[in-house]
């Protein structure tokens, strides 16, 4: 079997009953709570903070794998360590000091990725996969969930998977956007092995079924 875990991302989860929509989802399956962190600055939305993450922490033992859209994400990854973050993304395309900043991400404790966007090459990598913990693809433009799945970044995502091979760095991959039953089988195939799903866990009525569609449907291509 496949060795992949679902994270389901907590934006598209009730707000108004965090707690419980977390508890759901780990008596249900889930391998970790993907958190999308967005200033409006960015990405085009506002959404969570680490008071909110650190509200979160004490209503699950699932890891949390705090997603940072923001500008400036050096100035606020102590912050997320301190909430209770276990892995940290930080995308490429808005931290100068890439390098710098994944060390900082690795001395609190945590693991490190680096996020890239749909149009940024897979090239980019080139310079800092080696100082990352998990390449984080986005297949959707970030900033909103239930967007359409970009199918050509699936090609990035074997492309990113070779580099992997071809330097020998134990580094995961991770996929974020408009992931289902239908289009996990292809960024599995391609080289992923974390699967963020937002609407296709928390917009159905039972978690646990819809994140064993997702690993069925994985299954059944291998």
């Amino acid at each position: 079997m496949t060795n992949i875990q679902i994270a389901p991302s907590l934006l598209s989860a009730d707000f108004s009953k965090l707690g419980d929509e977390l508890r759901d989802i780990e008596a249900g399956g889930a391998d970790l709570v993907h958190l999308d962190v967005m200033d409006g600055h960015f990405v085009p939305n506002l959404t969570i903070g680490p008071a909110i993450v650190k509200s979160c922490r004490a209503q699950t033992k699932l890891p949390f794998d705090c997603h940072l859209m923001i500008s400036e994400p050096q100035r606020y990854i102590d912050a997320f360590l301190k909430a209770g973050a276990n892995m940290i993304s930080i995308h490429q395309e808005a931290e100068p000091h890439l390098q710098r900043a994944l060390q900082m991400i690795r001395d609190g404790g945590a693991k490190a990725g680096i996020a890239i966007n749909p149009a940024t090459p897979a090239e980019s990598l080139s310079t800092a996969i080696e100082f990352c913990d998990f390449v984080l693809v986005m297949t959707v433009n970030p900033g909103f969930g239930g967007q359409k799945f970009i199918e050509p970044v699936v090609g990035k995502i074997r492309h990113i998977a070779q580099m992997i091979r071809e330097r020998g760095v134990a580094v995961d991959i991770e996929v974020d956007g408009g992931i289902d039953a239908a289009t996990a089988p292809l960024v599995v195939a391609a080289g992923a092995r974390i699967l963020v799903a937002g609407s296709a866990v928390f917009g159905q009525p039972d978690r646990r079924a819809a994140m064993e569609a997702i690993r069925n449907s994985v299954v059944a291509q291998t």
